[in-house]
């Protein structure tokens, strides 16, 4: 629960391990269109996590970005399943 209420300042957070802030910066570099993802940053994904483990990344990004935008142009609501706790 820590963790969850700390993804919004996760690059100021010492509770996420290096692999997890570049899986996050790779999560807004795909999300943002401002932003790239370049050789150097998949190099360092590299170091981390398997071919195979990327891409599995890369799909669950983009379903979310996929949910983002199909969501609301439906109408479709949260239905309450992930809930982010109020920073205390």
């Amino acid at each position: 629960m820590e963790k969850l209420a700390d993804v919004t300042t996760w690059r100021d957070s010492a509770l996420f391990s290096e692999a997890e802030r570049l899986a996050l910066e790779y999560a807004e570099r795909i999300t943002y269109t401002d932003r790239k993802v370049d050789d150097a940053l998949v190099e360092q994904l590299k170091r981390h996590y398997t071919e195979a483990q990327i891409v599995e990344l890369t799909a669950a990004i983009a379903m979310e970005n996929f949910r983002s935008k199909f969501n609301p142009a439906l109408g479709i609501e949260a239905q309450g399943f992930c809930i982010v706790p109020k920073r205390g």
